[in-house]
């Protein structure tokens, strides 16, 4: 009997998530009372957020991570421009105050994990990608050791991210519409889980599955226990270099442009655009900033989990957008919810 794609849980994991990347906020926090003086700082002189990356000494990603962060918690708020305290800051965190409570934060200063934090902002550099702890975890880049290209760690990674991608396939299913298309292309989709959930809620859909060969590996056999093996192609590449398939009419991205920087996101948007007939569309499936970047606190301190272990971060659903109007696709309806803090966004390449 073939597995479920469409089986919902019956009960939400998205706390189990939360709780899990709860020690970001601890991490950023920590950093930046102890590590950056950041909230003395903007007591003395509110700046803007490239004004206050110079004064930290720090690109502009991790500066994103770091300020979207302590603004989804409330310390933070941006005014004409500027960022200034909240009064919570200002009362707590801002040395000498009378209800300072900054000592006791730094109490965690020298954890590994603070160290860790600090390391990665000042760097801009995700874990491993100095091949040091053996190669990152979940991006491939020609230079740096990749996971992915190993059997053993790319099975033990890719079985590993599909914890919550079979969780979230059911309802990207129920949401996707896509009852008139022919041929999905999923690329970087892992165990292929969401494109199975799309292929049993749609018979007549075909699915190419667009990923590094070792990942494919562990796709194609989990296509077999969903039965849908006769309706998938593997094509093995690189994404951002390899053709893609001009075949399919409707293009799958899901959570594969938060591992990514953004000139990365632009040009794998454009290529798909490129890639589609006049018509197709381009699905983007990921986790979205609220477009003011100030939360929510739970998607913020995922973004510092995506900032330590890729090259990206989360992005707002108006970053999105403007790549896809950059890339000539034209946003029709409103972002559909999914699970886990993840939503749809769905673009059209015009006729």
């Amino acid at each position: 009997m073939p597995h479920n794609a469409l089986r919902f849980p019956a009960t939400d994991p998205t706390p189990i998530f939360e709780h899990f990347r709860g020690n970001q906020g601890s991490d950023l926090l920590t950093a930046a009372v102890a590590h950056f003086d950041l909230f003395a700082s903007l007591d003395r002189t509110p700046c803007s957020l490239d004004d206050l990356a110079q004064r930290l000494s720090l690109a502009p990603r991790p500066t994103h991570v770091l300020v979207t962060a302590l603004r989804a918690m409330g310390l933070l708020r941006e005014i004409d421009g500027r960022l200034q305290l909240t009064e919570l800051a200002r009362e707590h965190l801002v040395p000498g105050s009378d209800f300072d409570c900054g000592d006791y934060l730094g109490l965690a200063a020298q954890s590994p994990s603070v160290l860790q934090m600090v390391q990665l902002l000042k760097t801009n550099r995700p874990l491993g990608s100095d091949a040091s702890d053996g190669g990152a975890a979940f991006i491939y880049r020609d230079g740096i050791a990749s996971a992915m290209e190993a059997t053993d760690t790319a099975r033990h990674f890719t079985l590993a991210l599909a914890g919550r991608a079979k969780n979230v396939a059911p309802a990207l299913a129920e949401v996707a519409g896509l009852a008139d298309a022919t041929h999905l292309l999923d690329i970087g989709g892992g165990t292929g889980i969401y494109a199975f959930a799309l292929l049993q809620k749609h018979p007549p859909l075909q699915a190419t599955l667009f990923d590094r060969p070792e990942v494919l590996r562990v796709a194609q056999e989990m296509s077999e226990r969903y039965g849908v093996t006769n309706r998938c192609q593997f094509m093995d590449g690189d994404m951002f270099a390899d053709p893609l398939p001009v075949d399919a009419d409707t293009i799958l991205l899901s959570n594969v442009l938060h591992d990514w920087d953004l000139p990365e996101c632009q040009a794998l948007i454009e290529r798909c655009a490129e890639a589609l007939p006049s018509g197709g569309r381009l699905m983007i499936h990921d986790v979205f900033l609220n477009d003011a970047l100030d939360g929510p606190l739970p998607i913020a301190l995922y973004s510092a989990s995506l900032f330590s272990f890729t090259e990206g971060r989360a992005y707002s659903a108006a970053e999105y957008r403007d790549w896809l109007e950059t890339a000539g696709l034209e946003c029709y309806e409103p972002i559909r919810p999914t699970g886990v803090h993840c939503g749809l966004m769905t673009a059209i390449k015009p006729t």
